[in-house]
């Protein structure tokens, strides 16, 4: 605060237009809104320029001092948050890093190992690994009480026991699976619970907050992965060089620790950078809208062009389902990137076109799920994508509508946010739905 202060300080003293006395009162009156800001919760540098803002109307120099740096003080990546908390921040992240890396290491002291066919176990318990660490982070962020505490820590508790109490074996390879993947999408929602400070109740600003950095949190992880990969076969190729053979210390130990340890190291980066406005996940989902929506413009007509109906295959629909799940992604990142006040522009146009073909790619999807289990019967795996595409469409389709009465000017954007927001929960569920119910139903097969 006080490096920003006195930048503002030289600021005015290279225009000074009034006595000394009128300076230091504006400086005292600055000082104290800025001052109530950050005991509001706010960063430092946020509630510098927002005290700069309101005594800009009493002080000439000030909004001039406000046009010229605002932009520049918002969008770097460098602003000064001088918060004496920021290094515990890091500190926090670190030893979180280290405890994740140190948990996916533990259970070999129980006769369990990456390398001895364990890989069931391990892929039912994956979640455990990283994610716990991560809730730790922003509830000790947040400063959430014990109840709270205790609240958070109750869905990791009774998902690790239900995974591992149920008798999955080496002919479960449908059940075991479909727990593994669907086990994180519910267990992050409780992350999201401790990201907006333990509220259980899916509305306001802070849940698309949580949208925005689950966007942010992917792309950096994938980033510090792909990079963390080629250092490792680098590692790997330079030692070999010399005849020494790293590779059991690459496969068992750089990269399962690294994937996990990455995790809590990327939720700081994101936070760390929550003050700038230029953020990757919304300017990627500018990027990738119309190419999506032109996509599935293509498939649509082209199906329609030479009558073809898709193959109801397990590896068409797999693709289906994960482009769908992307379009809703690049819903998600518009929806949060956008101005909810601002009037319908063209790239709503886009986004609703996107959507609108999405929903008639997803009914396509659910027209050879229909055909696929009329020829071969019901399985796990076929009712779960079945649940999954009513339940995009269902979410497609109020989207549609939404998008219409805003562009009709009929509805405000605002009530599209709050669907989004809204649906949260649902995903969660569903996948509640597929770890729980679907073992014991399908007979652990």
């Amino acid at each position: 605060m006080e490096e920003l202060i006195a930048r503002w300080r030289d600021y005015q003293s290279s225009r000074q237009t009034q006595p000394n006395s009128d300076m230091e009162m504006v400086e005292g009156r600055l000082r104290d809104a800025a001052t109530v800001l950050v005991q509001a919760g706010l960063t430092v540098d946020e509630a510098f320029m927002v005290a700069v803002n309101r005594i800009a109307s009493l002080d000439a120099v000030s909004r001039n001092f406000a046009q010229e740096h605002w932009e520049r003080l918002w969008r770097s990546p460098t602003a000064v948050t001088a918060k004496s908390g920021q290094r515990f921040d890091v500190a926090a992240a670190f030893l979180l890093a280290v405890a994740a890396a140190l948990a996916i290491k533990l259970p070999e002291l129980f006769g369990s190992s990456l390398s001895d066919g364990s890989s069931q176990f391990y892929f039912l318990n994956l979640s455990f690994f990283a994610l716990p660490m991560l809730a730790c982070y922003f509830a000790w962020k947040r400063r959430l009480g014990p109840v709270r505490w205790f609240l958070l820590a109750l869905p990791f508790a009774a998902a690790a026991v239900i995974v591992n109490a149920y008798p999955f074996n080496d002919s479960s390879v449908a059940t075991a699976p479909l727990a593994g993947l669907h086990l994180p999408i519910a267990l992050w929602l409780a992350v999201g619970v401790a990201y907006t400070g333990g509220r259980w109740i899916f509305g306001g600003g802070r849940w698309m907050d949580f949208i925005r950095f689950t966007g942010e949190f992917a792309i950096y992880y994938t980033l510090i992965a792909l990079g963390g990969g080629v250092l490792t076969g680098l590692a790997w190729v330079m030692f070999d060089a010399i005849g020494v053979d790293i590779s059991i210390f690459a496969t068992e130990w750089a990269l399962p620790c690294g994937a996990m340890g990455a995790m809590p190291v990327c939720a700081w980066l994101v936070e760390s950078r929550r003050n700038v406005v230029e953020n990757v996940a919304p300017m990627l989902a500018r990027v990738f809208t119309p190419l999506a929506a032109a996509l599935l413009l293509a498939f649509l007509s082209t199906m329609v062009w030479t009558g073809r109906g898709v193959n109801p295959g397990r590896e068409p629909l797999i693709a289906f389902d994960l482009l769908l799940a992307l379009v809703l992604g690049l819903l998600l990142y518009s929806v949060s990137a956008r101005n909810p006040q601002a009037p319908p522009n063209a790239f709503d146009w886009l986004t609703a076109l996107l959507v609108v073909c999405a929903l008639a790619a997803d009914a396509v999807a659910l027209a050879a799920i229909a055909a696929r289990i009329t020829e071969f019967g019901f399985s796990a795996n076929k009712m779960a994508a079945l649940g999954e595409n009513l339940i995009l469409l269902v979410i497609l389709a109020c989207s549609v509508w939404f998008y219409a009465r805003f562009l009709s000017r009929r509805g405000a954007f605002d009530a599209l946010e709050r669907w989004q927001i809204a649906c949260l929960p649902v995903y969660a569920l569903w996948a509640v739905v597929v770890v729980v119910v679907f073992p014991p139903v399908f007979g652990y097969a």
